[in-house]
C-alpha cells in the first residue's frame, strides 16, 4: 500500500505542476475547509505487441498488479476503437485506475503503419526488473519523439491515438472525489463546477450522469502544452502546442447491488467515458 501510495503522491506532483486547473480545484476545496481525495487515474495505452512487447493494458497492468490492484470492470467503445479496464485497489483509500487502449489493428492500414513506425524501437521498461523507486519512470514517452506528420495524419483519425504518441503513458487525468470533500461550501458536483469556473477555470458545458445512474462526472479543458516533435524535411526537434491532460471531477451515488443492498456505485459508466475521452481533443 504504501508504494502505490507514494507512487501516486509523485505522479500527482507532476501533473498538478503542468495542470494549473487541478491547483486551483485543490486551493479551492482546502479554502472551503474540506478534503481532497482522488477518486481515479487514468491512463492511455496502444493494443499493440511487437517483438514481445505489449504497448497496451497489459503493460500497465503489470505495475497495476504488483502494487495490489486488481481489474473489477471493462468498457468497449466501438466507433473510437477504443478498450478500457478499471483497476481497484483492497484499500479504496487509494485511487481506482482506469486504463484503456486504442485497438491500433482496427486503424485503417496507413493510420496503424504510422503508429507502428513511431513506436517501434522503444524498449519497455520490465518490472521484474525494475524497482519501485524507479517505477516512476515507466509514465513518460518510451518511444522517439514523432514526425510532426505523423502526429497530423493519425489526429485526422484519432485523437486519442495522437495524444498517446505525444505523451505515452502520461497521467491523462486525476479526478476530484466530490464524495469526499466534506465541506457545506461545496457539496455536489454543480456546485463545485461552478466554484472552479467562478475562479477562471473553463469547465466542460455539461455534467455527464444522471440522478440516480451511480456516477456524475465532468471535466474541466485540457490545458496545452509544447510537445517535441521531428521536423519531416530536417528530422531536427521542434516544438509544436499540444493538448495534454485535464482534471475531473467526480461524484458517485447509492444504488442497489445484485443482493437488493444499497451500496456507493463503484465503477464507471461506458457512455460517459466516451464523451470524456474527448476533453483531449485538439481545437
Amino acid at each position: 500500500m504504501e508504494t502505490a501510495k507514494t507512487l501516486w503522491e509523485h505522479l500527482w506532483e507532476r501533473y498538478r505542476a503542468h495542470v494549473s486547473y487541478a491547483r486551483t480545484y485543490e486551493e479551492m476545496i482546502s479554502a472551503a475547509g474540506g478534503t481532497f481525495i482522488n477518486d481515479h487515474i487514468a491512463f492511455r495505452s496502444l493494443r499493440l505487441t511487437l517483438d514481445g512487447q505489449d504497448f497496451g493494458i497489459g503493460y500497465l497492468a503489470q505495475i497495476a498488479a504488483s502494487l495490489g490492484y486488481t481489474p473489477k470492470d471493462e468498457y468497449h467503445f466501438p466507433h473510437q476503437h477504443l478498450y478500457a479496464r478499471y483497476y481497484q485497489h483492497p484499500d479504496q483509500t487509494l485511487p481506482k485506475l482506469f486504463i484503456s487502449e486504442l485497438i491500433v489493428e482496427e486503424m485503417q492500414m496507413h493510420i496503424a503503419e504510422a503508429i507502428v513506425k513511431t513506436v517501434k524501437n522503444a524498449k519497455l521498461a520490465t518490472f521484474a526488473q525494475t524497482d519501485p523507486g524507479s517505477w516512476l519512470n515507466i509514465f513518460g514517452t518510451p518511444w522517439l519523439p514523432p514526425l510532426k506528420s505523423t502526429v497530423e495524419l493519425v489526429n485526422t483519425v484519432s485523437q486519442y491515438g495522437a495524444w498517446v504518441l505525444l505523451h505515452g503513458y502520461g497521467v491523462n487525468h486525476f479526478t476530484g472525489s466530490v464524495n469526499h470533500q466534506n465541506t457545506p461550501v461545496y457539496p455536489d458536483i454543480e456546485s463545485t463546477a461552478a466554484g472552479l469556473a467562478a475562479l477562471g477555470v473553463p469547465m466542460k458545458e455539461v455534467i455527464e450522469g444522471s440522478w440516480g445512474s451511480g456516477l456524475r462526472q465532468t471535466a474541466t479543458n485540457a490545458v496545452n502544452t509544447l510537445v517535441m516533435v521531428r521536423d519531416d524535411q530536417s528530422g531536427q526537434l521542434v516544438e509544436i502546442p499540444w493538448t495534454y491532460a485535464y482534471f475531473e471531477i467526480a461524484e458517485r451515488g447509492m444504488i442497489e447491488n445484485a443482493s437488493g443492498v444499497k451500496e456507493l456505485f463503484q465503477g464507471f459508466l461506458g457512455q460517459q467515458a466516451k464523451q470524456l475521452f474527448e476533453m483531449t481533443k485538439k481545437a
